[in-house]
């Protein structure tokens, strides 16, 4: 999967008012503006327990802070499936 979707679809963002852009139009990987609401969004949600978000940003490089949100998010996705497995 293409991370720029996998980051699309944990945003949900069909559903923001901006689903008019393809997703090859998504910019996660290349805008500042576009990854930091993913940032804030794992942050908030508690999804960092081993603070890859802080050792990114110290770097100061948006490749590195796309990885690391990357990481977390197919970490949260795959935690999601053991879940709904248990529950079935």
């Amino acid at each position: 999967m293409n991370n720029n979707k996998l980051i699309g679809d944990f945003m949900d963002i069909r559903n923001t008012g901006l689903s008019v852009y393809k997703e090859s139009a998504y910019k996660y990987d290349s805008s500042w503006d576009w990854l930091m609401p993913v940032v804030y969004k794992i942050e908030n949600e508690g999804f960092d327990p081993h603070g890859l978000i802080d050792k990114a940003l110290y770097n100061r490089e948006i490749e590195d802070l796309h990885d690391a949100c990357v990481t977390l998010i197919k970490a949260y996705n795959n935690e999601e499936k053991e879940n709904t497995k248990r529950v079935r």
